[in-house]
């Protein structure tokens, strides 16, 4: 593996210190799950490998019904899973968060790392974009907050600056119902080779997103009110929209007609499933 200087700073602040000084030369190990394997095979290069993981600051998972669910940097996925701060609108966090890898994993991987790394399959992101996720950022220059759907804008690329850091994510209160259905080639610890997420609101509004289908993974918030109506009986429609947004690629996971084709049929049987409220 390639050489690198390992810092572990004690605050926040120092940490936007070491980012703002390296910037391009240095990485942020929160679990560690994406870039150790990254700098393992020379995916990515660093000079300085800099740990979040025992920042007091970024740590917590909190609810308020003012703000919503905030998840901090450092917080695993297991941590997630276990926390009675997720509440049943949000389930569908909890129910990606446990698709992804296998439990030793979860103990290390973090939302927040999943959010940064910003593959178009990252298994955290569907979830993320239906339940309105928001990231804050921050750096030596101030703070600021990101919609997540203004984040991604390439494979494994967003829009944070050299000496910008993600300290957490926060979901506003939302009412309603998601479901979230990955394919992989084996259980466990699998990349995608398409998932799909639905949410219908209490309001009527409903939200598909996808995961490995395209460059980014793809939201799709531009349906009818569905209210008053019968979803199970438009699921054809909804699929058609969401087909029309939708550009998969073939790789050494799936074809480019199996994700198509997958991403029909996952859509059709969510939107049937949100329908019945299960």
């Amino acid at each position: 593996m390639q050489q690198f200087q390992y810092l572990k700073p004690k605050t926040l602040d120092e940490t936007l210190e070491s980012i703002d000084k390296y910037r391009k030369d240095a990485r942020i190990l929160a679990g560690g799950t994406d870039v150790i394997v990254a700098l393992k095979g020379n995916v990515i290069h660093c000079k300085y490998l800099i740990d979040i993981k025992e920042i007091k600051e970024l740590k917590g998972i909190s609810y308020s019904d003012e703000i919503g669910l905030s998840i901090g940097a450092a917080v695993s996925l297991n941590d997630i899973i276990e926390s009675d701060k997720v509440k049943p609108s949000q389930q569908i966090l909890v129910n990606a968060a446990k698709t992804l890898a296998n439990v030793l994993i979860r103990n290390r991987a973090t939302l927040v790392g999943n959010i940064c790394n910003s593959s178009p399959g990252g298994d955290m992101l569907p979830a993320s974009l239906l339940l309105e996720g928001r990231v804050c950022v921050a750096s030596v220059d101030g703070n600021r907050e990101i919609k997540l759907k203004d984040f991604f804008i390439g494979v494994k690329k967003n829009v944070l600056k050299e000496n910008e850091i993600v300290t957490k994510v926060i979901y506003p209160p939302i009412q309603g119902q998601g479901i979230f259905i990955k394919k992989s080639r084996i259980k466990g610890h699998d990349l995608s080779q398409i998932s799909v997420a639905g949410y219908l609101k209490e309001d009527g509004s409903l939200k598909f997103s996808l995961g490995a289908a395209a460059p980014t993974p793809i939201l799709v918030d531009d349906f009818e009110n569905y209210k008053n109506k019968q979803i199970a009986e438009h699921r054809e429609i909804i699929a058609d929209k969401v087909m029309s947004k939708i550009n998969p690629i073939a790789d050494v996971r799936a074809t480019k007609e199996y994700r198509l084709a997958m991403a029909r049929y996952l859509t059709c049987e969510i939107a049937k499933k949100l329908g019945e409220g299960k």
